[in-house]
């Protein structure tokens, strides 16, 4: 009897999902805004939020299907999309 080894579960890739920094119309205060989801829906992306208000020690809210982040916290929101299998792409300046 010969034992095949078990295929590894390959981890789906959800798509990509641009991360931005916004300050304009924001009263000079900079904001992370991570955009462009597909096939998610707003309970996930409020989980998500949630996790990232957490690592990044700042507020934050989903709005208009996008989720905001106080602050420049991009690198923080990029590592915690990448973990829930997302392809973050740094947009704009």
């Amino acid at each position: 009897m010969s034992i095949t080894p078990q295929p590894k579960l390959a981890r789906k890739n959800r798509g990509r999902v641009d991360i931005l920094r916004v300050k304009a119309g924001r009263g000079g205060k900079t904001v992370t805004v991570v955009k462009n989801f597909v096939g998610i829906g707003l309970p996930e992306k409020e989980q998500l939020a949630k996790a990232m208000q957490r690592a990044c020690g700042t507020g934050g809210t989903v709005k208009n299907g996008q989720i905001e982040i106080q602050g420049d916290k991009r690198e923080a929101v990029a590592r915690i999309l990448i973990e829930a299998n997302f392809q973050p792409v740094f947009a704009g300046g």
